[in-house]
């Protein structure tokens, strides 16, 4: 069966950002008279849907979960300079299109996070399209959102190539029954 559509986690996949999200978070938390450490941050909760991390951490009032949600997506870009892309694997991609294929970011990530950082790189629009935590009932590691991405192109799991970094992400590419490979950064 032939390959039809790369399916990319976006980060720690496709692009380095975890320091990025991390004092973004912190930053914000800390506005709102919260203390985390940036090494319990990304020990316990990077990767984790933001609606998640916030109830975790004791944040459960709907108001105060939207206004530090939004304050992180506007700090996010002040830490950009250390967000990096994962160049090996944005030119195997954009080569993939090149030849026809399509290439899809499915993420547990904001969509505007993740456009933002997209535009940063001097990537935006240069994939078939975007699945977020927003789009889809069940997170990772459900496989719900690489399904979705499958469904919109009509393509097959034997047709798809998932790539991955996190755990709750690997389990949802074995979910899906895509073939997938397992990024480190």
């Amino acid at each position: 069966m032939q390959i039809k559509l790369i399916i990319l986690d976006f980060d720690g996949t496709l692009a380095s950002t975890a320091d990025a999200h991390t004092k973004a978070y912190i930053m914000a938390l800390k506005e709102s008279g919260i203390r985390l450490s940036e090494e319990e941050y990304r020990n316990r909760f990077f990767g984790v849907r933001c609606s998640e991390f916030l109830r975790t951490i004791g944040i459960t009032n709907k108001e105060d979960m939207e206004r530090i949600r939004l304050r992180k997506i506007e700090l996010y870009p002040t830490f950009f300079d250390s967000v990096r892309l994962n160049e090996p694997l944005w030119h195997f991609v954009q080569d993939f299109r090149a030849q026809g294929g399509k290439a899809w970011i499915v993420s547990t990530g904001q969509r505007d996070n993740i456009e933002n950082a997209m535009r940063y790189l001097g990537i935006e629009g240069m994939v078939d399209g975007i699945v977020t935590s927003d789009d889809v009932v069940e997170p990772k590691p459900s496989p719900e959102a690489f399904l979705k991405a499958m469904a919109i192109e009509g393509v097959t799991p034997a047709e798809t190539l998932i790539f991955e970094d996190s755990e709750v992400g690997l389990a949802a590419a074995k979910a899906s029954e895509a073939a997938y490979f397992k990024v480190k950064l």
